[in-house]
Order: C-alpha cells, then sequence, then structure tokens
C-alpha cells in the first residue's frame, strides 16, 4: 500500500490532480460559520474544499478561500451545477452565478448534482463547453448510478472525472466504486461518517474498538478507511478541533483484517436520498 499524507492526490482521466482529502461545507452557515472553516482547514493543510451552489455558502468559501493567505492554484475548489437550474436550462448562467459568489475566474471542478431526468445530458454537454473554454479545470457528476452512467455516455464527449455519492460503512458501494473504476473515474464520498435519523457511525462500538488499537476515534478509523480504498473523501465539519482530527490519518494504517470488518458492515443502508428517487 502507498504511503498516504494530507497532501496526496489521486491523478483524474484528464491529468488534473485532485487532493485525497477535502473538507466539506454542506450546511455551514454562510459568514463567519463557513469562512472560519475553511480558513481552518486550509491552516491545517487540507488543499480541497468542496460546496455546492445549493448549499448558500459559496461567498463565505471564497472569502475564507482569499483570506487564508494561499495563492488561488494551491487550493482546489468544486462546486456544483443544482437541479433547479438545470430544469430552468440557465446551466451557464447558474455557473457565472457561483464564479461571481466564490470571487474566482474558475474551478478546478464542477459536477452536476443530482441526475435530474431529461436535463443531466444537456447540461453535461454544457459543462463541456465550459471546460473547453477554460473555465472549469475538470467536470464530474454526483448521485449517478451506472445506469446514469451508461445513459450520460452515449452522448458525452468527456467522460466524467468523478462522480461523488455517499458512501460510509453502512453504504459501502462496492459495486459502483468498481463501475467507476473500470469507466476511468474517480470515486469520492459525501456523508463519509453515516448521518440520517439513525445517527452517524462516530460512536459505533465495533469502529471504536478498531481505533483504540491505533489511539484513534472511530471517525478517524471510518475516513482511513475511505482513503484505504483509494477514494476521495470530504468530511463536513465547523468545528476547529474536528476539522483538524479528521486530518489526523496518516500515521497509521488499518490492516487487512480491519479493512474487512469495516467492509462487512454493509447494509446498503442510504441516509440521504436515493439518486433514482430523490424528489427535489
Amino acid at each position: 500500500m502507498m504511503e498516504l499524507t494530507l497532501q496526496s492526490t489521486i491523478t483524474l482521466n484528464n491529468g488534473v490532480k485532485i487532493p485525497r482529502l477535502g473538507l466539506g461545507v454542506f450546511r455551514a452557515k454562510d459568514g463567519d460559520e463557513t469562512i472560519k472553516s475553511v480558513r481552518w482547514a486550509l491552516e491545517a493543510g487540507y488543499r480541497h474544499i468542496d460546496t455546492a451552489a445549493v448549499y448558500g455558502n459559496e461567498e463565505g468559501v471564497g472569502r475564507g478561500m482569499r483570506e487564508s493567505g494561499l495563492a488561488r492554484k494551491d487550493i482546489f475548489l468544486t462546486t456544483k451545477l443544482w437541479n433547479d437550474d438545470m430544469r430552468a436550462s440557465r446551466q451557464r448562467e447558474a455557473f457565472k452565478e457561483s464564479l461571481k459568489r466564490l470571487g474566482t475566474d474558475y474551478v478546478d471542478l464542477y459536477l452536476i448534482h443530482w441526475p435530474v431526468k431529461q436535463k443531466y445530458k444537456e447540461s453535461w454537454f454544457i459543462m463541456e463547453q465550459l471546460c473547453k473554454e477554460g473555465s472549469i479545470r475538470a467536470i464530474g457528476v454526483s448521485n449517478f448510478m451506472p445506469h446514469h452512467l451508461d445513459d450520460l455516455m452515449q452522448a458525452a464527449t468527456i467522460v466524467p472525472a468523478v462522480n461523488q455519492v455517499e458512501c460510509h460503512p453502512r453504504l459501502s458501494q462496492m459495486e459502483l466504486k468498481a463501475y467507476c473504476d473500470k469507466l476511468g473515474i474517480v470515486f469520492e464520498s459525501w456523508s463519509p461518517l453515516g448521518g440520517g435519523r439513525e445517527g452517524n457511525l462516530t460512536d459505533d462500538a465495533e469502529l471504536s474498538a478498531i481505533g483504540r488499537a491505533y489511539g484513534k476515534t472511530a471517525a478517524q478509523v471510518i475516513l482511513r478507511w475511505h482513503l484505504q480504498r483509494d477514494l476521495v473523501v470530504i468530511p463536513k465539519s465547523i468545528h476547529k478541533e474536528r476539522i483538524i482530527a479528521n486530518a489526523d490519518l496518516f500515521d497509521f494504517a488499518l490492516t487487512p483484517t480491519d479493512m474487512a470488518a469495516i467492509n462487512a458492515m454493509n447494509l446498503d443502508q442510504h441516509h440521504g436520498a436515493h439518486p433514482d428517487t430523490f424528489t427535489f
């Protein structure tokens, strides 16, 4: 197994490098909450920030990036095209609005947020154009299942660089990961610690027991599991100590026995919406 660090990247299918660990800002309030979260992450060594138009915090993300003092080229920035903008056929306008809110003239990765029927192919065509125009370094999708990818690829001239989907030990997505690998698409995990009404997995007894052997928390064990599966992972937090702890993953490695035990926790359990039945 390769030695991983906080600076480790995966090379996308177009040659762009994406950091393996990033900060997610879903549900972070725009303004100080988002600004501080982004600054704390970048100070801790993160170089990958993931947001979306629908999160309503792109302005805070942009300000946090600027206040970090880092050069724009040293931060990998992702945002996403929202469903209503696809339905209204205002994909290009929505992208320009995201750039304005972020205060940047390009994004590193732009994703279709959900596979909106009758709209994701049209959206992909426009995103291909934006990518060729130079305002996006890589384009990808989110919440796409194999049948969505197959349908998209019938018309696409650019293979998606990334597929960002819900993934955690209760929803390991082994088959989808293998399918993405076959197509040369990097798999990225959202909600990596679990969630929903049943709660996340950070207090799980089995994961906590694995963590004790390494002096680590259950959350750190889960995030290390994602990394050792060759996934990109974007844990969300607005707390400085947790942001730092979520990056403290590189002084231990899970054994094959540990990995198998965590893999065996899979229940194919979605906490977020299902890509085939979402209603927003």
